[in-house]
């Protein structure tokens, strides 16, 4: 399925600012930096995947073998609009760590 050039731009700045906003969000209360960098494969694989997290535990070899070819027929778009979630993710744990070493304390 072909996706515009706008749709595509509106995508990413989306991703971008939900996960820099989240991810912002989750450092100020839980005091952990790069949380939502360590949290944003977790999400990468619900985002992309159909298999239900319990099937990873239970028919690990067959999940994981689906999550392989999911991951390798996502289209351009697609890497770009989840690539900007992740680049939105560590761009939070970078912003709250030098907003601390410059003295902010957030709660």
């Amino acid at each position: 399925m072909e996706m515009s050039v706008p749709v595509l731009i509106i995508s990413i700045l989306l991703f971008f600012v939900l996960f820099f906003g989240i991810g912002f969000l989750l450092n100020m209360l839980l005091r952990m930096s790069w949380i939502m960098a360590i949290i944003y494969p977790v999400i990468f694989i619900f985002i992309i995947d159909d298999v239900r997290a319990v099937d990873y535990i239970q028919h690990p070899a067959h999940s994981f073998q689906q999550l392989g070819t999911k991951v390798l027929s996502l289209a351009t778009a697609d890497i770009a609009i989840l690539m900007a979630g992740f680049i939105g993710a560590l761009a939070s744990g970078i912003t709250i760590k030098s907003l601390r070493t410059r003295g902010y304390q957030m709660f």
